[in-house]
């Protein structure tokens, strides 16, 4: 397990500082990301948050997934690598 984590069901009006306030909880913190749709701004529900070591991260997915964050429970996993996208490519459009 590395020390970058995925952290998904958020709520929309979180913010990335009131994300990290969690997980100092945790350790310490050296990143936080919260991924947002490219056109409206808007949160997509999830991010990403990087711990400073293995032992950190692993203690946050313990100690945080399921955890309450403004009325929900929160999942945290291990963050897996992006898969390579071909040139140019933007994802399924529904």
């Amino acid at each position: 397990m590395e020390n970058k984590l995925y952290v998904g069901n958020l709520s929309y009006k979180l913010t990335e500082e009131e994300l990290k306030q969690k997980f100092t909880e945790a350790g310490n913190v050296l990143s936080v990301r919260i991924i947002t749709d490219a056109n409206t701004g808007r949160s997509k529900g999830f991010g990403f948050v990087e711990m400073e070591n293995q032992q950190m991260a692993e203690k946050a997915v313990e100690i945080l997934n399921g955890a309450d964050l403004q009325g929900r429970a929160i999942r945290v996993a291990a963050a897996r690598p992006a898969k390579p996208r071909e040139r140019g490519e933007r994802g399924p459009r529904y």
